[in-house]
């Protein structure tokens, strides 16, 4: 009977998919995209195209490249352990939890500026669409986003967003395809560099230091610190690997990790190449889409020297539909885009409350045990409406100065330590916590390792000698 029983309580890891069967299980990469598909690229990215052309183009292809594999490699630890990143972070070499106090520190000051930050730029295409002011406008998106994730009623809202999503990608790129610059130039704009600001942009009010243009954009492009977080709360949901059959907020089953056998590790295995297909889809996605809005900027806006902020952004971000397709064009642009905030919204009102309860959960255990994971999760969101009505009200007319420092503040404070964390997780941790001959074959390419340690780099450069100009 003890010979029956063994295989029966080790292959409790799903057999992955292979080849084309693999595109039936993608789906956390799409929640993913869903969710950062909005401020970053259809004001950031514009905007920046406006001010600065396409020689920053490198910003896009780059910061999203980089972030990949952070993302990426962040994933396939979930996939080998049923943990998210938070809980890997705890593990981290050093004093009990310190990466985890780092993150709760500075995540929450984070998460109520890039969530009052996406309220305030839907308020301003509320107001462009309907008789009522940009803050009413932000307060009623953020209510409306609250309800949704309180009640968790995603699905049909989820499909009706998307179409319009999917109108405002579609005509985006045909914008960007229409006032495509030659190959000189775009090649040209994957150089590293900033262009100066012109002056007309300056007597706009923009800066003159065009760093403070392009590091929101790579601080947003792909999502922040948080995005690559909530990736593999995607990736448990979806139930890749050692995720399935696991709920949020649990740490890993490392008695079972510690029991694994060959086998299930070469199940796991395929499963790190589902989440590798996955992370690459989004990649792809993402570097095309902000590429296409920050081309659209630079072809439609930056000629009429339009530099969007203030309240009127919506309205001058519509013009480069408006050009092209007269007032329908535009008004579809405004649908699609507040579509594009709302999907935003949601997705970090949902992310968050998660990440923080993870963190509350780990640092302050004594929260844990008086408040079921329900109850950390729906505190946490009262919290941020809370936060959003409050900076919506004094700063709201502001989004384009909200944006801009909420995506340094998420996008970039923490991306260099995150980049190290995962890189730890994967080469420090995992040895730990599975067994010797499942890490063998669990072990990570050399190229993971390079990937991370290059961004960690150069997001670590942009955070010492860039950063603190733009603040």
């Amino acid at each position: 009977m003890a010979i029956q029983l063994e295989p029966a309580e080790t292959t409790w890891i799903r057999p992955a998919p292979k080849g084309w069967a693999i595109a039936l299980v993608v789906g956390p990469s799409l929640v993913w995209c869903a969710e950062y598909i909005g401020s970053g690229e259809v004001i950031l990215a514009t905007r920046t195209g406006a001010v600065l052309g396409t020689a920053v183009l490198w910003a896009v292809v780059f910061g999203i490249f980089l972030k990949y594999w952070i993302g990426m490699s962040g994933a396939r630890y979930t996939v080998c352990t049923g943990e998210g990143m938070i809980d890997m972070c705890a593990r981290m070499p050093g004093p009990r939890n310190w990466a985890v106090w780092i993150i709760l520190v500075a995540q929450l000051a984070a998460a109520a500026i890039s969530i009052a930050s996406i309220a305030a730029a839907a308020g301003a295409f509320v107001h462009a669409l309907l008789p009522v002011s940009s803050q009413v406008g932000g307060w009623v998106i953020t209510i409306f986003a609250v309800v949704v994730v309180w009640s968790g009623t995603f699905d049909i809202l989820k499909i009706v967003m998307s179409i319009f999503v999917l109108i405002t990608v579609i005509g985006v790129i045909y914008v960007a395809g229409y006032v495509l610059p030659g190959a000189a130039e775009l090649f040209a704009g994957l150089m590293p560099g900033v262009p100066p600001v012109p002056d007309w942009a300056i007597e706009q009010g923009t800066h003159e230091n065009g760093w403070r243009e392009v590091l929101p954009l790579l601080g947003w492009g792909a999502g922040g610190f948080a995005s690559q977080v909530w990736y593999t709360y995607w990736v448990l949901g979806a139930g890749y690997g050692a995720a399935s059959g696991r709920s949020y907020g649990e740490p890993a089953p490392i008695e079972k990790l510690r029991r694994l056998g060959r086998e299930e590790a070469l199940r796991l295995k395929g499963w790190c190449r589902v989440v590798y297909a996955d992370a690459t889809l989004a990649m792809v996605i993402g570097i095309v889409v902000t590429s296409c809005f920050l081309i659209a900027g630079a072809g439609i806006l930056r000629p009429l020297s339009l530099a969007p902020d203030g309240p009127q952004v919506a309205i001058t971000l519509s013009t480069i539909f408006s050009s092209r397709w007269a007032e329908i064009g535009g008004t579809l642009f405004l649908l699609g885009g507040l579509s594009a905030l709302v999907a935003t919204q949601i997705g970090q009102l949902a992310g968050w409350p998660r990440l923080l309860a993870d963190a509350v959960r780990i640092c302050i255990p004594v929260f844990n045990r008086r408040l079921e994971w329900k109850q950390q999760f729906r505190s946490f969101l009262l919290l941020f409406f809370a936060s959003n009505m409050i900076l919506v009200y004094t700063l709201g007319l502001r989004p384009v100065a909200l944006v801009k420092l909420g995506a340094v503040l998420d996008g970039l404070l923490l991306t260099p330590l995150q980049a190290l964390w995962v890189l730890l997780g994967l080469f420090v941790v995992l040895p730990k916590v599975l067994s010797r001959e499942a890490y063998e074959e669990l072990r990570p390419h050399w190229i993971i390792a390079l990937g991370l340690v290059v961004a960690f780099l150069v997001f670590g450069y942009f955070c010492v000698f860039q950063m603190p100009y733009v603040l």
